[in-house]
């Protein structure tokens, strides 16, 4: 090789370093590259020598380095340079066609999603931190915006109380109710407020639009503990690491459609869902179903999931339960806060059953605070069921706030040990339940936590002629639910023979 060759080898070394790219990986190409000009001419050649670094030059970007290059180079090629640009317009089809390689093969490679937050440069080499460049968010999960950066939390002063992070994934996180419950996680109100949370959003193709609108206004937000946020439409990416699960997506109940056809719509929903989370999430993660009828998709969901523990998966009955306890204050002429002990029982449809049996005022039975049983056993249910109904015809919208609102409280009774002889409602798996309601069926009965994300069932209730035969109808309408889709859940083929129409006004 001719000293000319060796001084551009050189000058190639400079760009690459410059750039941070591994010499030794690429100086074979370049020098496979270099030898093919040695069979030109030797005016050829040496305009080929010299074009290939100042190419590269050109790419990066970066004048001060372009500057050092012709610096270094300028001594020995001053006669040369002449010819070089009056030689560019032969060589712009090469150097488009190098250009184009270079940037297939030199793309950002993604930052990988560890539950772990650590910095990305040594403390004296604190750089500004460069969002990756994300490809279609139709195709996978991606972070968004500033929640691609890394953080140093080492150089916090308050992180270093800060819990490990947690992931949380979210479906259906473009709708209402996730519009208020997002921002009630982020601000720390729920895991608490030394907790970091990385949210996993899921939505649909038809609305990532509004789920980036979700993500500018998380980003917006300044929350401190709001660390990452990636959205995306694939549950099988979302769902990743996930340690929390909620799903609130589901299909509403349009004009004409009956019950049967809304469990096979979303059901299928679930199913999916239920088998990205046995393949992606953690496998102790805890799945909170919001999405009606919530009771049958989370047994769909827990079916799909066989390596998720049953006991992980809960249908929302909490907005139920906190409506009747507003339904018992109001009547009893106490504030909410003196309502203890209340369980909803069964299906969240207009078969629940909202005990007042067993619920207690100011620590006394319910019975003895309220004397008019009769609108006990009539208007008390009722007025719990059709509750959502009523403030759709006031407010012309769904429960959404309400309903956030019950979803945190859900997730509170699991992470917070319960009061010393009290309790919580939650639709769960009624394998071994003490209460000879059927198995393999999500029903909700009344639980207890130690505050470690786990529950038991309450031992200590007391049943009558009216709350068993109360019970018994919800649970027939769920064993009827749960034949109807036995296509989903691998029981064989679905039989529907739904006794009648249940679905709760507020749902419609």
């Amino acid at each position: 090789m001719t000293f000319d060759d060796k001084c551009h080898l050189h000058g190639l070394k400079l760009v690459f370093q410059i750039v941070n790219l591994p010499f030794p990986l690429i100086s074979l190409h370049c020098y496979l590259f270099l030898s093919k000009t040695l069979s030109f001419s030797p005016s050829k050649r040496q305009l080929f020598l010299f074009s290939f670094p100042l190419f590269l030059l050109n790419y990066t970007k970066q004048r001060l380095c372009l500057q050092m290059a012709v610096a270094e180079l300028s001594t020995s090629y001053t006669k040369t340079t002449t010819r070089f640009h009056s030689s560019q317009l032969s060589l712009s089809s090469a150097s488009s066609r190098f250009s184009d390689t270079f940037r297939r093969s030199f793309r950002p490679i993604p930052r990988s999603r560890n539950a772990t937050i650590s910095c990305s440069v040594a403390s004296d080499q604190v750089q500004t931190p460069i969002p990756i460049q994300s490809e279609s968010p139709k195709g996978k999960s991606e972070c968004y915006g500033v929640f691609c950066l890394t953080y140093d939390l080492k150089a916090e002063e308050e992180t270093k109380s800060w819990k490990k992070l947690i992931n949380i994934a979210v479906s259906g996180a473009a709708g209402m109710i996730s519009n208020h419950l997002l921002f009630k996680l982020a601000s720390g109100e729920v895991f608490g407020p030394n907790q970091p949370i990385a949210l996993k959003l899921l939505g649909s193709e038809r609305s990532i639009q509004a789920l980036e609108g979700v993500a500018m206004e998380l980003e917006d937000s300044l929350f401190p503990l709001l660390r990452e946020v990636s959205i995306g439409i694939n549950p099988y990416e979302v769902f990743q690491d996930a340690e929390w699960a909620l799903l609130i997506g589901a299909k509403p109940r349009g004009p004409g459609m009956e019950r049967a056809g809304l469990l096979d719509i979303n059901g299928q929903i679930f199913a999916e869902q239920g088998k990205a989370l046995n393949a992606a999430a953690s496998r102790n993660v805890k799945v909170i179903v919001v999405g009606n009828p919530c009771n049958t998709n989370a047994l769909i969901c827990m079916k799909n999931a066989p390596n998720i523990p049953a006991k992980n998966f809960h249908a929302l009955t909490m907005l139920d339960e906190n409506r009747a306890k507003c339904q018992l204050a109001l009547k009893a002429g106490v504030f909410y806060d003196q309502v203890s002990n209340m369980t909803i029982w069964g299906n969240h449809s207009t078969t629940q059953v909202p005990d007042f049996l067993n619920a207690r005022i100011n620590g006394l039975p319910v019975k003895e605070i309220i004397k008019d049983h009769k609108w006990l056993e009539e208007e008390f249910t009722e007025k719990v069921q059709k509750r959502g109904g009523v403030l759709i015809q006031k407010w012309g919208r769904s429960s959404a706030a309400s309903t956030s609102v019950s979803i945190v409280d859900a997730i509170k009774s699991l992470i917070t040990p319960t009061p010393e002889g009290d309790w919580f409602s939650s639709g769960v798996y009624t394998n071994g339940n003490p209460y000879g309601i059927a198995e393999d069926i999500v029903f909700s009965m009344p639980c207890r936590s130690k505050g470690d994300g786990g529950y038991e069932l309450v031992k200590e209730v007391i049943f009558d002629d009216y709350l068993l035969k109360r019970i018994r109808k919800s649970e027939a309408e769920l064993l009827a639910e749960k034949r109807c889709v036995a296509h989903l859940t691998g029981e064989g083929v679905a039989f529907c023979d739904l006794p009648e129409d249940t679905m709760l006004p507020g749902e419609m």
